[in-house]
């Protein structure tokens, strides 16, 4: 079986197309340019790099893009009244707080402070709780786990009806993402680490969602023939050979994977490109639900 590799980045750059166009719409309309508030706080380089790609894509489709670079030592309080000054701001639909955060904060608290119609990472419990229940719509959902939605439909896979395993529990993929794919009437499986006989339950997968965070913990054996793979991890692993000396692989053996899945999405290239396409969407239809 010929396996085709999903292509996140062409996928992203039509979904970023269609919401150029609709922000030049609304200002056709008179209507407000989508604003992005980003908070970072300590130097993280891979936030920082995170940060500045979502703040640079924004500003390239004409949204209002703007930054807030906080010390590592900044207070609880110090956050929270910056969340509240956004909040506010008629000119910010969406705010973006950049995880992982310095462990002296609350986490849980700062999330819970933004406003859930300026939630664009779909973390509020507001947001988390529509989404878990049957018949009920988020205001906003989970970047990755909207983009892999996408993914999926843009190829046309049959989603109703499937046998979906995913493999994560986290709140910002796993969990979301096993809703919607509940919501789309699959059969859904939630396994993890520590769940027993991991391979023979990702076997059973027409769709599998792979988001552990391990590297290449999903071997080629493991994969049902036909079956559609969604690799959502990002994993440095140690490679002399490269200049920077690692390279990037994904939570499935994408060799391995070749000749048994249907379809599979490459590490980097695939869903990562899709993650900040849906941040974009999200910050477009916080400032639709603020007209």
């Amino acid at each position: 079986m010929e396996t085709k590799r999903i292509d996140g980045k062409a996928l992203a750059e039509r979904v970023r197309a269609e919401i150029a166009a609709q922000v030049k719409q609304r200002a056709a309309q008179n209507l407000s340019k989508p604003g992005l508030a980003t908070i970072l706080i300590g130097e993280d380089p891979a936030s920082q790099v995170y940060v500045s790609s979502k703040q640079r894509n924004a500003e390239e489709l004409g949204f209002l893009s703007r930054g807030f670079n906080l010390p590592a030592e900044v207070s609880q309080k110090e956050v929270e009244d910056l969340i509240a000054q956004l909040n506010a701001d008629p000119q910010i639909h969406g705010i973006l707080l950049q995880l992982p955060i310095p462990k002296h904060l609350d986490e849980i608290a700062l999330i819970q402070l933004i406003s859930p119609r300026k939630d664009v990472d779909g973390l509020h419990p507001v947001n988390a709780g529509l989404l878990a229940q049957k018949g009920r719509t988020p205001m906003l959902a989970p970047c990755t786990p909207s983009g892999v939605m996408v993914m999926l439909e843009d190829e046309g896979v049959q989603i109703e009806g499937a046998n979906a395993v995913v493999l994560g529990r986290s709140n910002i993929v796993g969990v979301p993402i096993a809703a919607l794919l509940l919501n789309a009437n699959a059969t859904v499986t939630i396994c993890h680490s520590r769940s027993k006989d991991l391979e023979n339950i990702c076997r059973s997968a027409d769709i599998l969602i792979a988001a552990v965070g391990i590297p290449e913990l999903v071997k080629g054996s493991w994969i049902k023939e036909g079956a559609v793979v969604i690799d959502v991890g990002v994993n440095r692993v140690e490679d002399a050979s490269r200049k920077r000396g690692y390279r990037l692989v994904g939570d499935v053996a994408y060799k391995e994977a070749q000749g048994r899945a249907q379809a599979i999405t490459p590490v980097p290239g695939g869903v990562g490109p899709m993650t900040i396409a849906m941040l974009l969407q999200n910050t477009l239809r916080a400032a639709e639900l603020a007209d």
